[in-house]
């Protein structure tokens, strides 16, 4: 016979075996499914909506898409009416640590002063706002602090993916890597000495082809999902020309060649033609900005199936803000938003991939949707703007396999837009409905009225573009 305490222990053991056996039968429940339905789709591929839309959604992936579909027994039904319903947006080119778009000159001045972990903080409501306005996944290309060591752009991603706070899937750059007093150097206009050493690799800062590879190895230690170069002068910098190259060609060689070694796409700052066609043919994946590109250099870029980042949004705030910059920058970016509108319209008629991206930070974050207007202002087909921020993003961002299209088996990143995009493009920027993975994020207004507003406050860092 059992001892009194040799039964307790069966006894317990029996409980945790029938406990064992019924959370493994739970977890073998199927996830619930969800039924979607609108009266338009765009699957993210097509050259056309679809009528009277349908999506099947089971835990995170799409089981099924297209027109009228049944829904299965059981089923979550959600109709959302006279909408659009599309794959999750793509940006491209954002900067989701950072706020450009109040006046240079305060934020040059309270760059001085700059706490980046208060700056960690706002860019929680950055990603979230650029969540809910139907971007699921972003680019961020670039997030560096003057004299500050920290990867702020690392840390939101990874508390994006632990799902600790909410936002756009991201794909990160760390610091990006530059010329010593090019448009990266975070030092370039201050005095001298000012933040006591001449930034570095371990700051993004490279001369010559080994320390330009040395850099990009210390952004993939500490976390970069793609390498962010600045191959020509920018707007937002004080100490270059907006299209003067920055790299040689053998550093430019050397950048793309060690971040294809490490399996990290390459994307270039890039404003000037000669840096441009050098980048292209040293085989970067994307052009960003491209204002002066000439068409020659845009026919090489679609013979290499290079993309083009064109930023438009970017453009269009600061020329709204001029006043708000020093003469030298305002001089600038008149020069490239004088060109850039040739440039984008050829780029549409040579037939470049262009892909969706908007320099978010620059402009408030959350009002990257106004971008399609502005693409299609300027002679893109609608239909062709809503590929550029799904299957064209999700091509370059080298993720297709998973997102960027409405197809059985690929992750539920869904939203719905009000009206029909294709007969008024601004219907995306009335994004009603957003699902990440299956999770519904926001289902009517935004839960935050305010996470996508910027102010004319204090938050700054070193330029950008």
């Amino acid at each position: 016979m059992f001892r009194l305490g040799q039964r307790v222990a069966i006894a317990g053991f029996s409980l945790f075996l029938v406990s064992l056996a019924s959370s493994r039968g739970a977890g073998n429940d199927a996830p619930a499914l969800i039924a979607l339905k609108a009266a338009r789709l765009f699957d993210g591929k097509s050259k056309a909506l679809i009528t009277n839309g349908v999506i099947i959604v089971q835990g995170d992936k799409i089981v099924d898409a297209g027109s009228n579909l049944p829904v299965p027994a059981g089923a979550q039904v959600i109709d959302l009416g006279d909408a659009t319903l599309s794959p999750g947006f793509m940006d491209a080119h954002t900067h989701l640590t950072l706020d450009y778009s109040g006046n240079y000159n305060q934020r040059r001045l309270d760059e001085l002063d700059l706490n980046v972990s208060e700056q960690a903080i706002k860019a929680v409501t950055f990603a979230r706002g650029t969540v809910e306005a139907g971007f699921t996944t972003v680019r961020d290309l670039g997030s560096r602090f003057v004299a500050s060591r920290e990867f702020v752009d690392v840390a939101l991603r990874n508390s994006i993916n632990h799902g600790v706070i909410v936002g756009p899937r991201m794909l990160v750059a760390t610091k990006g890597v530059g010329a010593t007093g090019g448009h990266f150097d975070p030092t370039s206009g201050f005095r001298d000495f000012l933040f006591g050493r001449e930034p570095d690799y371990t700051d993004g800062i490279a001369n010559g082809p080994d320390d330009v590879r040395k850099a990009v190895r210390f952004e993939v230690k500490n976390g970069a999902d793609i390498i962010k170069a600045a191959v020509s002068g920018g707007v937002l910098s004080l100490a270059d020309e907006v299209d003067t190259p920055q790299f040689t060609p053998a550093e430019m060689t050397a950048l793309v060649d060690e971040s294809h070694r490490l399996r990290k796409k390459v994307a270039v700052h890039c404003h000037g033609d000669q840096a441009g066609r050098e980048a292209i043919e040293a085989g970067a994946d994307s052009i960003e900005h491209g204002s002066f590109l000439k068409p020659e250099t845009l026919g090489l870029m679609k013979n290499k199936g290079t993309f083009l980042t064109p930023t438009l949004m970017a453009t269009e705030w600061i020329m709204s803000k001029i006043d708000n910059y020093p003469p030298a920058l305002q001089e600038k970016a008149r020069a490239a938003a004088a060109a850039r509108s040739e440039m984008f319209r050829n780029a549409v008629k040579i037939g470049v991939k262009i892909s969706f991206g908007t320099d978010a930070a620059v402009f408030p974050h959350g009002q990257n949707a106004k971008e399609f207007a502005l693409m299609t202002g300027l002679g893109m087909a609608p239909i062709d703007a809503l590929k550029s921020a799904t299957s064209n993003d999700a091509e370059l961002l080298g993720i297709g396999q998973k997102i960027g299209t409405l197809e059985r088996g690929k992750l539920a990143d869904i939203i719905a837009m009000a009206g029909d995009p294709i007969a008024d493009i601004t219907a995306t920027e009335h994004v009603s409905f957003v699902m990440k993975e299956g999770k519904i994020i926001r289902n009517g207004p935004p839960a935050m009225q305010t996470g996508a507003k910027s102010t004319e406050a204090t938050d700054v860092a070193a330029p950008v573009d």
